[in-house]
């Protein structure tokens, strides 16, 4: 297992720094006419040459001091717009996204496992059918439409929480700050995020239960006594988390899009917003910055997912192993398809047997 980690972490630092020249050259290839209309004058340009230290330098010796200026000092440089460093706009923004990314899977994964599993367990039934209309409204719905009617109904109307805004969990102010105000103003955020994916994770919870139920080592341990109880646990859960824990490690970044739309809506100071004022003012900076941040957090997301992997199921990964013989059973590959392979029916008598 050792081995296999280190291969994975070795693996996502090469991707990272891959990830990391590719946006530097994309960055530094947009025309000098651009800088020059972002930065004011030619003269200003020469002196934003001078702050990244990058004048009659190849690609290559720029990229060197880019990263050596990133790992030393953390700094991405600073904004074309309002002159701040871009590591201060990213340290006051990526709190707010990291909350509602958070806090958001954490309400999807508790809305998604009960619908999808219940349904799973009583296909064509009137949960199943009340189930596969919340997937269906969830996937047709766009986020800003859910969060518009979320705020009207719920901030204006019923006046249960604020229709919009943000407080700062850990600087308490005389009006707005504090837990109690910061989840509050969370709260639909963070139910809009939830509906948004929940809908996707309850079809492929429900896919994966119906799909495991079927399988041979499931009706063997059914078929030994094991009570359904015990067979949802042991058996079938066990082999439906795997897919979705890779499929959580995927949506990192399809998370980070939904945050964008999330945060216009409800006006949180996130990352979403800030790239999206740094695309319209055309801020390159800041615009790679944001891209860099995120592309490394989808980058440690995989990596978590793949261990997380490796720890639930250990025959993911491994090598063969000489004395199980020639008709061992195929493993997934390193980079997973998502599913574990199944025991066979002994392991599953073996299991099912009462202890």
């Amino acid at each position: 297992m050792a081995a296999f980690v280190l291969k994975r972490v070795l693996w996502a630092f090469t991707l990272a720094f891959l990830i990391s020249f590719i946006t530097f050259v994309l960055f530094f290839i947009v025309p000098d006419e651009t800088r020059v209309a972002r930065s004011g004058s030619a003269d200003q340009l020469v002196s934003l040459a001078r702050q990244y230290d990058i004048q009659g330098q190849s690609i290559f010796e720029q990229y060197g001091r880019f990263v050596w200026r990133f790992l030393r000092h953390g700094d991405l440089g600073q904004s074309f717009v309002s002159r701040q460093p871009v590591m201060e706009k990213l340290a006051s923004a990526l709190p707010v996204t990291i909350g509602l990314v958070a806090g958001g899977a954490v309400l999807w994964l508790l809305l998604a496992f009960p619908i999808g599993i219940i349904s799973a367990l009583r296909p064509r039934s009137l949960l199943d059918r009340v189930g596969m209309v919340f997937v269906l409204i969830g996937i047709s719905a766009h986020p800003v439409w859910i969060g518009l009617i979320l705020s009207y109904v719920f901030g204006y109307k019923l006046h249960l929480t604020p229709i919009a805004g943000y407080c700062d969990f850990f600087n308490p102010a005389i009006k707005c700050g504090g837990a109690l105000d910061w989840a509050s103003h969370m709260l639909l955020p963070w139910l809009t995020f939830a509906l948004l994916f929940a809908a996707l994770y309850t079809r492929m919870i429900r896919a994966m239960v119906l799909e495991t139920l079927q399988e041979e080592y499931v009706r063997t341990a059914q078929a030994k006594g094991a009570g359904p109880f015990r067979v949802l646990r042991v058996h079938v859960l066990r082999n439906a988390m795997l897919p979705l824990v890779t499929m959580v490690g995927m949506d990192v970044g399809l998370a980070f899009a939904g945050a964008l739309f999330i945060e216009t809506v409800f006006d949180l100071p996130g990352v979403g917003g800030m790239l999206y004022d740094a695309t319209t003012r055309l801020d390159l900076p800041v615009i790679m910055g944001v891209f860099l941040v995120i592309s490394l957090a989808v980058v440690v997301a995989n990596l978590i997912a793949d261990v997380a992997c490796m720890v639930l199921d250990p025959r993911m990964h491994v090598s063969r192993v000489a004395s199980y013989g020639k008709h061992q059973r195929p493993r997934l590959s390193s980079t997973g398809s998502g599913r574990a392979s199944a025991p066979t029916p002994a392991q599953s008598a073996s299991a099912a047997s009462p202890r």
